[in-house]
């Protein structure tokens, strides 16, 4: 049986929800033509929402805008959204698809932490596990949130502690680490071919929040021979389209 739904409340919504299709700024007169109700029920509804903050008017033209109620209410959604909740599904559709280990980490000020690791059906021992700290300089993902941070910040994580190598394939050199942001940031993905570790590659992407912030990333990874030049455009589409999901989940517009 279909859900019964508030008439009042669904109109409300509608009417809030116009200002982000049209305009910052609306008259009754024109949301009443674009919804197709009547002068007097918009009247009504949006001296509702008026009272509650969630609309105000502009005494000039009188005109309406949506009100500091709904900033509030977004700033504390975006605050409390749990991202490996948000993820977690998206990370196993992902898995099944692929059938490789998908990698989840989170930027917390200078350091990077797996906070999600689900593993395909062809399992892979790596280094990687919950919890553990991961370098910006040699992994994908780490390189997939350095291109999209700040020049100066970028600069900043790079000069903050030596470089290590850890495979011969790692690049310790951090001005050719910023030469590849740009074409990172171009393609919408990042890689490490053997630079975390001998024989695996990684395929990453970065992941945003609703204020347009790269805040984490997500990553397949797998023994280099299994991505070869016919698997890896499958593998590349699938991690964006997994990190586009999330961002959108956490408010994102960009895309």
């Amino acid at each position: 049986m279909a859900e019964r739904l508030i008439q009042s409340i669904e109109r409300s919504a509608d009417i809030l929800e116009i200002f982000l299709k049209l305009k910052p700024e609306l008259s009754i007169k024109e949301i009443s033509q674009e919804l197709n109700l009547s002068k007097s029920t918009v009247h009504g509804i949006i001296k509702t929402l008026e009272h509650r903050g969630y609309l105000q008017q502009n005494p000039e033209d009188l005109k309406y805008k949506l009100g500091l109620k709904l900033f509030e209410l977004g700033n504390f959604v975006g605050k409390n959204l749990d991202i490996g909740d948000i993820a977690k599904p998206i990370i196993r559709d992902l898995v099944d698809e692929l059938n490789e280990t998908v990698h989840l980490v989170t930027r917390q000020k200078d350091e990077l932490f797996y906070i999600e690791k689900v593993e395909g059906a062809r399992t892979l021992t790596i280094y990687s596990h919950v919890g553990k700290r991961a370098p910006f300089h040699c992994t994908g993902v780490g390189k997939a949130i350095l291109a999209y941070l700040d020049e100066n910040e970028a600069e900043r994580i790079l000069s903050s502690k030596a470089l290590e190598s850890f495979t011969k394939y790692t690049v310790t050199n951090k001005e050719e680490i910023k030469h590849h942001l740009p074409a990172i940031r171009e393609n919408g993905y990042a890689v490490d071919d053997e630079e975390i570790e001998l024989g695996l590659k990684c395929i990453a992407a970065p992941i945003f929040n609703y204020q347009g912030n790269v805040i984490a990333s997500i990553s397949c990874a797998a023994p280099k021979i299994r991505l070869d030049e016919n698997r890896l455009p499958k593998v590349i589409e699938g991690i964006k389209r997994a990190a586009a999901e999330i961002s959108n989940c956490l408010g994102y517009k960009g895309y």
